[in-house]
């Protein structure tokens, strides 16, 4: 269990790196001077090459989570309400990437709408939702 344990955490952690990263990218696309293909240009690859990757490290960090809790009832069980929130938690990281995904496709398309400070807010969200799922975590507060 331990094994599962440390490679659910390396791929969480590796998965929160792209949902830090990839709204910083935002910033600069929304930045990027109109006249400034090749800055535009190179920014979107970062960006689709760093959507993908995150995606394929959610995976299996999804997978071990899910092994966690269903081989080995890790938060199964009564008196386990940190998971409920945990998981919901886990529900909310997975539709703030899949809109990191719309977002890209909108700057893909030229269809961006919002401000690099609107990014800059944007950006803030995983942290929150990480510290609120490491407290659950650890503290387990109900």
């Amino acid at each position: 269990m331990l094994w599962i344990k440390a490679l659910h955490i390396v791929f969480i952690a590796s998965w929160f790196a792209g949902l830090f990263y990839l709204p910083r990218i935002f910033v600069n696309l929304a930045m990027v001077e109109p006249g400034s293909v090749a800055e535009r240009e190179r920014l979107l690859l970062m960006s689709r090459k760093l959507y993908r990757f995150m995606t394929i490290l959610a995976i299996p960090a999804l997978a071990l989570g899910l092994w966690l809790w269903l081989y080995y009832r890790i938060g199964l069980g009564g008196g386990q309400g940190w998971m409920h929130a945990k998981l919901l938690i886990v529900v909310a990281l997975l539709a703030y990437h899949h809109s990191c995904g719309v977002l890209l496709r909108q700057f893909e398309g030229g269809h961006n709408q919002r401000s690099h400070v609107w990014y800059r807010w944007y950006n803030e969200a995983p942290v929150l939702l990480m510290v609120a799922a490491v407290i659950l975590v650890v503290v387990k507060p109900f």
